[in-house]
């Protein structure tokens, strides 16, 4: 391995991909079979908009504990645990007797203990990116973990319909949990915290990942507590997490209300409903490693400036006059592309902020990125209540259009940004750390 180099950096973030994918498979697949699980335990539709609201809600809240644990504990044991977790609690999801004297609550719990454990998916990939990948690859490194998201949500919809008419729905909920467990296992075994402890990194590929790290070999995070206090102050954490609350505004409108928004609103019937309300996700998953490329390159010919502000600026304000544009349109197909257009647009910003808010955080990077995530959850829950009483005083395009004045704002937001900026190493004579 000493005379070639590997590329073992690169099979690691394809595993992170799956794992990205898996975990948008086990929170969407409810929504797929929301219809059969309400009809067993008779719930209304407002006892079942409690199940997806308190998932987002035990993922937002558990974003910044997911952060310290990656930073503490390395994104290898985090992650693999946090896998294992969600699948228990998917399965779990299913395994709730109908005759239980209080089913509802025994859904609701094991839903908000899903996110919990999926809270640590994306801390622990930050964590993994500010270890392993040089800060010149970031962009195409996150933008392709992230295109797990468009991939797992557009493929769960046709996988989970297909186990539920042929198996029942109970047994979609286990097959997704045992893609979790085998999932989680093989990057137990084949990740490391660091390159230098994988047995398969070449000396070549460590000298190109050294060479290129904002932090330390050895993570700080290891014999420091995490400087709360100097992040919370940090003006660019600040912006970035507002600005990703308004991403995760904009987001969710896809995640939560997309397809019901073409059905009841657009008319397309079920066969079309379900075609055109895959177009955002696949969107996603293209435009996600396009902007990453799009990221690193500008950013090695122009600066972090260009390459990570300017890319995550004209994503997010162009999503913005997409979704204006076409939630105005008369025609539904017309409009369902124009809006999935907003999605991708929307997408191409993601590596940024998770490769900036892995150079600022350096060896805190999960802590920082997991506070910087909350940010997005919380704008997710703001959507899901918001966007349909906004739709029913006022109409399902000023939904949009509010969603399009937010993204306007989260775009506005990076403005304020300095991608150059770093948390200082901590060492373990020095009380706290300096911004740098």
């Amino acid at each position: 391995m000493s005379q070639r180099s590997s590329r073992v950096r690169w099979l690691l973030v394809a595993w992170l991909f799956v794992l990205s994918a898996v975990a948008f498979l086990d929170r969407v697949n409810l929504n797929v079979a929301a219809t059969h699980l309400a009809a067993d335990y008779h719930l209304s539709d407002v006892q079942l908009g409690a199940l997806f609201s308190v998932f987002l809600l035990g993922y937002a809240l558990f974003q910044t504990p997911a952060g310290w644990l990656a930073d503490r504990w390395g994104p290898r044991r985090v992650l693999s645990g946090g896998v294992i977790w969600w699948g228990i609690f998917t399965a779990l999801t299913a395994s709730v007797p109908t005759a239980a004297r209080n089913p509802l609550f025994l859904l609701i719990l094991a839903r908000f203990l899903l996110g919990v454990g999926e809270a640590v998916t994306y801390p622990s990939s930050n964590q993994f990116i500010a270890r392993w990948i040089p800060t010149q690859e970031r962009g195409i490194a996150n933008g392709v973990i992230f295109a797990g998201v468009g991939v797992g949500s557009a493929f769960a919809p046709p996988l989970v319909t297909y186990v539920i008419l042929n198996y029942g729905w109970r047994s979609s909920f286990w097959i997704c949990a045992f893609i979790g467990f085998a999932a989680g296992l093989i990057w137990f075994f084949a990740a490391r915290d660091t390159p230098e402890r994988h047995p398969l990194v070449s000396s070549s590929e460590l000298e190109i990942i050294r060479r290129g790290l904002t932090l330390e070999s050895t993570p700080a995070a290891n014999r420091a507590k995490v400087p709360w206090r100097v992040i919370l102050a940090n003006r660019s954490v600040l912006f970035l997490t507002l600005s990703y609350f308004c991403y995760g505004y904009v987001a969710w409108i896809f995640f939560a209300w997309f397809f019901t928004y073409l059905a009841r609103v657009r008319g397309l019937n079920l066969k079309s409903s379900a075609f055109y309300a895959t177009l955002p996700f696949l969107a996603m998953a293209v435009t996600c490693p396009l902007g990453g490329l799009l990221s690193d390159w500008l950013t090695q010919r122009k600066g972090r400036r260009w390459g990570r502000c300017g890319v995550a600026v004209a994503g997010i304000a162009l999503a913005g006059i997409f979704l204006a544009f076409g939630s105005s349109v008369a025609s539904a197909r017309l409009a369902s592309v124009i809006l999935a257009g907003g999605a991708g647009a929307l997408y191409l910003s993601q590596s940024s902020f998770w490769s900036v808010s892995a150079d600022i955080g350096g060896a805190f990077s999960g802590s920082v990125s997991g506070y910087m995530n909350m940010g997005a959850q919380f704008g997710g829950a703001v959507t899901a209540s918001l966007t349909p009483a906004i739709a029913s005083r006022c109409g399902w395009t000023a939904s949009f259009l509010v969603a399009a004045s937010l993204a306007i704002l989260g775009a506005l937001g990076w403005l304020a940004v300095d991608p150059e900026q770093r948390l200082a190493t901590v060492h373990p004579s020095v009380s706290g750390p300096i911004t740098k």
